[in-house]
């Protein structure tokens, strides 16, 4: 009896608590509460401490995994963060915001007969424990090595990138166009899912680490790569700019008084405090607030208008539930919160009032028919299916592109057909000598660990090339 429980303990994760779901539909606190150290270590001693760790073929930054959880197994919960640092500068948000069951908790072997065991979840903790008991310890750099390198945006890519080329005596300087650093991290991602408390503190590290943050620098306006280059002095540009430009779906009425892209709502939510009630009318708290999208965007902004005050917030995607590409967790999340699910339903026009305000959405019912370029099934309009949504508030989280403005002001590098900067995927450069592009600028949206992995494969080359 006793084998047979340690065995059903071995293939069961330690579940972490949340708020409940009634509660937090209202607040702007952070929705998991994160393992006690018992729970930590009951995780960990899960581990089977692979002699071929395929976890660590799946994280793009390399984190050495099983290391890590041998250390919280033993209590030893300092060095275990420690050992995360060697390799991810940004482990608290990682831990809260990365895609791990697509990455290394798939591989786990665990997950063949039970669950994976909770990467994602012990890395968090590791962070937490380490700040919370303020043991965060700044290592030792490289004496300078004369070369100076420009960070262009202060994002997963350039926050990762800027960290490998400091601890290697080079000067850093990241320029940030927004008043805040942090990127997507701050402006896009809400404080329900990664307290912006969080982002301050590994920017701080970077900082403390010796990484210059030059804020409300637009480069392409206040100054252009080629005059980083030629009159600031830099030795190198890498380029971690994003993908901020949002889409549309170029329908009647978009341009109506409470129609938002998701990066709009979410901007002014995280950087104008609207979760705060700070300023005036930052974005419109409607009673009733659509979403169009299936992604993690589109699950964040419709969670956000609910805390805003909404009545009633739904979602209005196009696809069935198994097409939505945003992670699992997410859409338990909404669902436990509330939030109505519209799927199989397309928006064909947004309805406003005499004075332009949104009033309603009419769209049209979808089936799947036959996959597309994706290898997702092409949805198909129902004939005769039309129907109206009465609201106030559209969110539009369809996806989003690379500004053009770097591109428009660097003519000499080559940009593909959707816009984004052709790189080398494996070493970050560019077509431009002494420039490097790496995360969504080069991908398109994408994930904060793709574009950390990419900026520390820009900072490789930039190592070796500047040496």
């Amino acid at each position: 009896m006793a084998v047979e429980m340690e065995k059903q303990q071995r293939f069961q994760r330690t579940v972490m608590r949340e708020q409940d779901p009634v509660e937090r539909g209202r607040n702007f606190r952070e929705v998991p509460y994160g393992y006690s150290e018992q729970e930590a270590i009951n995780e960990a001693k899960r581990c089977l401490q692979c002699k071929k760790p395929l976890c660590v073929q799946g994280c793009p930054v390399n984190v050495k995994i099983p290391e890590f959880i041998a250390l919280i197994a033993e209590g030893k919960f300092i060095e275990a963060a420690r050992k995360i640092k060697e390799t991810n500068a940004l482990p608290a948000i990682c831990g809260r915001v990365c895609p791990q069951e697509e990455q290394c908790e798939v591989r786990c072997i665990l997950g063949k007969k039970g669950d994976a065991v909770s990467i994602g979840n012990l890395e968090r903790f590791a962070a937490d424990y380490e700040r919370e008991h303020g043991q965060v310890e700044i290592p030792q750099v490289k004496p300078s090595n004369g070369k100076k390198v420009a960070i262009v945006g202060s994002g997963p890519a350039g926050l990762t990138c800027a960290g490998e080329l400091v601890k290697e005596g080079f000067g850093v300087t990241i320029f940030e166009a927004l008043h805040e650093a942090g990127g997507v991290l701050v402006y896009g991602i809400p404080e329900f899912r990664l307290p912006k408390a969080i982002v301050k503190t590994e920017i701080e590290y970077l900082q403390r680490l010796g990484v210059k943050i030059e804020k409300n620098f637009v480069v392409g306006k206040t100054a252009t790569i080629d005059e980083l280059l030629n009159e600031e002095g830099f030795d190198a540009v890498f380029v971690g700019s994003g993908a901020g430009l949002p889409s549309f779906m170029k329908i009647k009425g978009e341009n109506h008084i409470g129609v938002y892209s998701a990066n709009e709502y979410l901007t002014r939510s995280n950087l104008m405090r609207a979760y705060e009630n700070q300023a005036q009318t930052p974005v419109m708290k409607g009673k009733r607030a659509v979403t169009v999208g299936g992604g993690n965007v589109a699950m964040d902004a419709a969670r956000t208008a609910l805390r805003l005050g909404a009545e009633k917030s739904m979602i209005v995607y196009r696809r069935s539930e198994a097409e939505m590409p945003a992670r699992k967790a997410e859409i338990h999340h909404a669902k436990q919160e509330g939030i109505e699910f519209n799927l199989l339903c397309n928006p064909l026009e947004i309805y406003a009032n005499e004075q332009g305000f949104v009033t309603g959405m009419r769209c049209v019912r979808m089936q799947l028919g036959e996959p597309d370029a994706s290898g997702r099934r092409r949805p198909v309009v129902i004939p005769g299916s039309e129907f109206e949504i009465p609201c106030d508030v559209v969110i539009i989280a369809i996806g989003n592109s690379p500004n053009p403005l770097i591109p428009s002001t660097t003519p000499d590098i080559e940009v593909s057909k959707h816009g984004t900067i052709v790189a080398d995927t494996e070493s970050g450069r560019t077509t431009k000598k002494k420039v490097y592009a790496g995360g969504d600028i080069v991908t398109g949206a994408a994930t904060v660990i793709l574009a950390m992995g990419a900026g520390k494969s820009a900072a490789r080359s930039i190592i070796e090339d500047l040496k």
